[in-house]
């Protein structure tokens, strides 16, 4: 794929990724063809600072864990009334790189 539009990619959705994780994006959309230009453009990636909106307000009913896929963990957090809100406090420093791996997982099985 072109290094220009991976320059871009990279620019516009590099909040969207851990930061050890940029460098393995770079390249694996470096090596695309450029028909899958439009599979690129169109990933749903969960926004971390939404999640961590979320989790601020609802995050005690597991509706954090929900909206970024880790259904097990959103029931548990329901279940549990968020740990006794001891893991809805913990999910407060911990959700927004869950919610970044959870992209990086996504970018894998769409390209990998």
């Amino acid at each position: 794929m072109d290094a220009q539009k991976v320059d871009m990619f990279m620019m516009m959705n590099s909040k969207y990724f851990e930061s050890h994780h940029l460098n393995a994006v770079r390249e694996k959309l470096l090596t695309l063809d450029e028909s899958k230009w439009g599979y690129v453009q169109t990933m749903q990636l969960k926004d971390p600072t939404t999640s961590i909106i979320v989790s601020l307000l609802g995050g005690g009913l597991g509706i954090d864990r929900f909206m970024i896929g880790d259904t097990g963990m959103g029931i548990g957090k329901l279940l549990t009334c968020g740990g006794l809100g001891i893991w809805t406090i913990i999910d407060w420093f911990l959700i927004m790189g869950a919610t970044r791996e959870k992209n990086m997982e996504t970018f894998q099985n769409t390209f990998y």
